[in-house]
């Protein structure tokens, strides 16, 4: 079966939030909950020539939701099975089945589990699978001003894109084997050496 995959070029992000918005208000989401969260990473160095002194700064962002993950550990920590892949191959929530135990959000290492407090249950991004039956993409992939996100499936994506499925400070591939593909910043090297700092964007 073929599974559902973001691209995410950071080299073009950004970080306007201009997806998060459109997930948002797609979804009706509540002030503090988010589906799409949007990382900047931060930082820099100093270069000694001579004595002189000169700072050389990066920062890039990244935006992230569900990664449809192929070993999803969200799936096997649910005890109620409202978590579950569907037969089409994404990973989604039965509201009717979830009992709000967070279960899921402390197993994912994307942070794509979201409680939503007024309903006393957990929520994620769904993809937009509503628009993707009718041929459209999700909101976010057309809100995006710089072209930066697409969607569609791994292997077609990671045949066009590259293998890049990692990038700081997300966790290695290994771990959950994502369906994600991630073109990184020119700077994205650095941020392993320079004490790079990561701000969550997402709260509004």
């Amino acid at each position: 079966m073929k599974r559902a995959a973001f691209y995410i070029d950071t080299s073009a992000c950004s970080g306007c939030k201009t997806c998060q918005a459109a997930c948002k208000d797609k979804n009706e989401l509540t002030p503090g909950l988010s589906w799409r969260r949007i990382y900047e990473i931060e930082g820099g160095n100093w270069n000694n020539s001579n004595g002189v002194y000169t700072e050389k700064p990066f920062a890039y962002f990244i935006s992230i939701s569900c990664n449809n993950c192929e070993d999803a550990p969200c799936i096997d920590a649910c005890p109620t099975t409202a978590l579950h892949r569907s037969e089409d191959g994404f990973v989604l929530i039965d509201p009717l089945l979830c009992m709000g135990c967070n279960y899921c959000e402390w197993t994912c290492p994307y942070g794509a589990l979201r409680m939503d407090g007024s309903r006393g249950i957990m929520t994620k991004c769904d993809f937009c699978i509503d628009l993707l039956y009718e041929g459209h993409n999700p909101a976010c992939v057309d809100a995006c001003p710089m072209r930066a996100i697409e969607f569609g499936y791994f292997e077609d994506i990671s045949a066009r894109r590259g293998t890049v499925n990692s990038l700081y400070p997300l966790p290695g591939f290994e771990m959950t084997k994502p369906g994600l593909v991630i073109k990184p910043h020119k700077d994205a090297l650095k941020a392993n050496n320079d004490n790079a700092i990561v701000n969550n964007l997402e709260n509004y």
